[in-house]
Parts: C-alpha cells; sequence; structure tokens
C-alpha cells in the first residue's frame, strides 16, 4: 500500500473542516469567512490550519469563524497525538496565534 501524497494527506482534515464551518449554526460563519477572504481581509483557512498544526501537531477536529474587538479570529479544536484536546485561536488577518488552551481531563 502506498502513502498518500503529503499535500492530499493535509487536504483530507481540511475538507472535514470545511464541512464543519459550512453545516448546521455555522452558515453565518462559512459566509462572513468567505466573504472576508475574498476582500483580502483574511488568511485561507489552509493557511490558518498550518500555523496550529506546525506549532501544535495534532489533527483539527473543529473550526469556528468570530469576530472579537473588531478582528476576525479562528477558533481551532484540535486533538495532539497523545490524546489531549487542545483550542487554539489565530487571529484570522496576520495568522497571529493569540491563545492555546488545553482541555483538562
Amino acid at each position: 500500500m502506498r502513502p498518500l501524497p503529503l499535500a492530499l494527506a493535509l487536504l483530507l482534515p481540511l475538507l472535514a473542516v470545511s464541512t464543519a464551518l459550512a453545516s448546521g449554526d455555522d452558515d453565518d460563519d462559512h459566509d462572513r469567512a468567505r466573504a472576508a477572504l475574498e476582500r483580502g481581509a483574511i488568511l485561507p483557512l489552509a493557511e490558518i490550519a498550518a500555523i496550529a498544526q506546525t506549532a501544535y501537531g495534532g489533527r483539527l477536529i473543529e473550526v469556528e469563524f468570530d469576530e472579537e474587538d473588531g478582528r476576525f479570529i479562528y477558533e481551532l479544536e484540535m486533538i495532539r497525538a497523545d490524546g489531549q484536546m487542545i483550542e487554539v485561536e489565530i487571529d484570522a488577518a496576520s495568522g497571529r496565534i493569540l491563545k492555546m488552551e488545553a482541555e483538562d481531563d
């Protein structure tokens, strides 16, 4: 069995995240994120996810898009290889990590 190419391996989790952004109550998040991206006001989700994965490792399982104090924020929920759940807040415009919280067991 051949391993998945790196690009495909990185794309699969992002497809799941895109689905999470586009479903249910998150329709407004998805629309606001798309509009902000089209205006050039935020970085693409793929870049934001890569920043978090480089910094903390793990797999992305959920994304929320919020506006706080006039700036757009991505909140990423991730599960690390050791099973620890973390939440990472990243400035959607700059890609700067604002906060990381580990969930207690």
